[in-house]
């Protein structure tokens, strides 16, 4: 059985935001604490890694809700560097030395089912990592210039999302080949070292916090469960 490390990034400025939302209070609780829950009660993940701005780790860890959550699994709280793939770095390089994959979920995703977490990581029995994607349901355009500069067919554009999950040291062969690449997922970097990626079915309610509307439809979700 595999052993899996997931990693939470949550470093991020929240710059389209307007404030680290991964911090702020939903419903009387923060929203990473939302964010961590599927993954401390799936029986896959062996460790969690949290990946913060320094300046908020000692506010963490003397939380009572983290204190609370952190009872039943071993729950590492760290630094991020200045960007994404220097963050989840970090947080790969923190994780115990053992661990057979890395699963990595963005902070700002509160509602992903553990159901499938579990399809990424036993996915990864047959391939060298698995991700969560919906269909794109919008026409894609190509754009240069401030004008149109092709169509994509929107049958084959998937829009990714977390968790993704991938071997660990793959991971890391594909950090260490793509070192001067800047990506917005992990899973770009595996993509580019010629890795197989499976593509898993998503979930429209699995969606990213990114503005204000999307914090208003959080807080619906919230009421109704």
């Amino acid at each position: 059985m595999f052993k899996v490390s997931a990693i939470i990034p949550a470093a991020g400025s929240g710059s389209r935001f307007g404030e680290e939302k991964q911090f702020k209070l939903l419903k009387g609780k923060p929203l990473w604490s939302y964010t961590l829950a599927p993954f401390i009660r799936s029986k896959l993940i062996n460790e969690v890694v949290f990946v913060v701005p320094e300046k908020f780790i000692s506010t963490i860890l003397s939380l009572e809700i983290f204190k609370s959550i952190s009872k039943n699994i071993d729950i590492k709280v760290i630094a991020g560097g200045v960007k994404r793939n220097e963050s989840v770095l970090n947080g790969i390089l923190s994780t115990n030395t053992t661990s057979d994959l890395i699963c990595v979920h963005d902070a700002a995703r509160p509602f992903v089912r553990e159901s499938l977490i579990t399809e990424t990581v036993n996915s990864c029995k047959d391939f060298d990592g698995a991700i969560l994607a919906i269909p794109s349901v919008d026409t894609i355009k190509i754009v240069k210039d401030g004008f149109i500069d092709k169509t994509i067919d929107r049958n084959i554009v998937w829009m990714s999302q977390t968790p993704q999950t991938f071997h660990k040291d793959k991971l890391l062969d594909a950090y260490k080949k793509n070192s001067d690449v800047n990506v917005t997922d992990e899973c770009t970097l595996m993509e580019l070292s010629g890795y197989s990626i499976k593509i898993i079915n998503g979930d429209s309610e699995n969606f990213k916090i990114t503005n204000k509307l999307d914090w208003e439809i959080a807080k619906i979700k919230v009421d109704r469960e």
